[in-house]
């Protein structure tokens, strides 16, 4: 095995020093800081999902309003996924923390705007240019975790990043259906939240001054910067677009499964999801305790995720559904930290932020897409459980050769004479 080459089941090295405090009031202030800023694309894609019945009746005589007013709940993704790579470069020239503080006060004021306005376009509009923000504010904010920590530190928070997001795409739900029994206009109140956090992001991160003088050596001289490695994340957002949809399956078409096994019943539909999404948190969570280099576990825990899509295609009831839902999500739990923390040991400090837009427009494209390609192949193969089995598939053909590639990287042929 050439030196060069670490070894598969190397443990990530933490002997670095942090660029930062990693204990003490300001580490845990700008750890939540940076967790809550995460959960605020979050809240733009789930927040309004209770209310839009009330939306559909409210603005029924509105031409296109069948088409519209689901639009109003999708369009932030596709405006993030959109332009996440021209945020990244913003960020790269602007600095993280001057973008991440104007987008968050700009959160606010277009994630309200839908309080006073009557027409239906507009809230769309307004609705596009909160993805523009979230675009900004989810770059920068896992940008500057890498920027932040190293190592397993920075795999450790990566991970808590995954299941932040996760968790709190729940409590968003529940709190956007108990505003809105009092009107489909009143959850939009709960993005001014973000004037609230503006000023603590202010006063917990560092500035960008300080920032860039950790990136110096012990010499205090600039090490050479090398060219952004398009080859290399070319590959990582690739399968990072693939693992997307492998990530969004359960949270999207897991009532529509249980609706095929004959469950109407939405107690049991929200239990049977709930309990799925804690395996995506637990994912996370062994991910982050494992404390290895993401690229050699990648084969395996895309194989754990094919496994899980497997007993869901032969699931014929819901105890065995639920079951083949915990294994998928149990992997992908620990496939999205596992992929972003791959990408950001590619990127050096002045293409971190480029890096990191190109990777979030490869996952929120990849979520966007998802739904449309299990519709695609549900009509290619008759059902949804065989699209949902057709996706394992791929998933193990993906899980294999990411291993085979692997194996051949570590283990170069030698002459047939050797």
């Amino acid at each position: 095995m050439p030196a060069s080459v670490p070894s598969p089941s190397t443990v990530i090295d933490d002997s670095a020093p942090p660029p930062v405090s990693v204990s003490g009031p300001a580490h845990l202030l700008r750890i939540t800081a940076l967790m809550a800023g995460s959960c605020l694309p979050v809240l733009g894609a789930v927040l309004i999902a209770p209310v839009l019945p009330k939306m559909q009746d409210h603005f029924a005589s509105a031409p296109g309003a069948k088409a519209l007013v689901p639009l109003a709940l999708t369009v932030p993704a596709l405006a993030l996924a959109l332009l996440a790579p021209f945020a990244g470069l913003i960020v790269d020239r602007l600095g993280r923390k001057r973008l991440l503080l104007v987008a968050t006060t700009l959160y606010a004021l277009f994630g309200t705007a839908p309080l006073w306005l009557n027409s239906l376009g507009a809230i769309i509009i307004s609705r596009a240019l909160v993805g523009v923000t979230e675009a900004a504010i989810m770059t920068c904010c896992t940008t500057l975790i890498g920027d932040y920590y190293s190592g397993h530190r920075r795999v450790k928070y990566l991970a808590l990043q995954t299941m932040c997001a996760s968790a709190s795409a729940t409590a968003f739900f529940v709190l956007g259906g108990a505003a809105g029994a009092a009107g489909w206009r009143v959850p939009f109140w709960v993005y001014a939240v973000s004037l609230l956090l503006t000023p603590v992001l202010a006063l917990a991160l560092p500035s960008p001054a300080v920032r860039e003088a950790t990136e110096r050596d012990t010499d205090g001289v600039q090490p050479a910067h090398r060219p952004f490695p398009w080859r290399q994340m070319a590959a990582i957002c690739a399968l990072t677009f693939f693992g997307a949809m492998v990530f969004y399956t359960v949270p999207v078409e897991m009532s529509y499964l249980l609706d095929g096994l004959g469950v109407e019943n939405t107690g049991v539909i929200g239990l049977a999801s709930a309990v799925a999404s804690a395996a995506t948190v637990a994912g996370a969570i062994t991910f982050a305790r494992l404390k290895r280099s993401p690229d050699p576990m990648l084969p395996t825990v895309l194989a754990i995720c094919a496994a899980g899509f497997g007993v869901m295609f032969l699931a014929g009831s819901v105890p065995l559904l639920v079951v083949g839902a915990v294994i998928n999500c149990l992997g992908t739990g620990m496939l999205l930290p596992a992929l972003l923390t791959s990408a950001m040991s590619r990127l050096d400090y002045k293409d971190r932020g480029r890096g990191t837009g190109l990777w979030l427009s490869a996952y929120f494209g990849g979520c966007f897409v998802c739904p449309l390609v299990l519709l695609a192949l549900e009509s290619a193969v008759g059902t949804l459980a065989d699209a949902v089995g057709l996706l394992g598939l791929a998933t193990a053909a993906v899980a294999l050769g990411l291993l085979v590639a692997r194996r051949r990287a570590w283990n170069p042929a030698h002459p047939a004479s050797a």
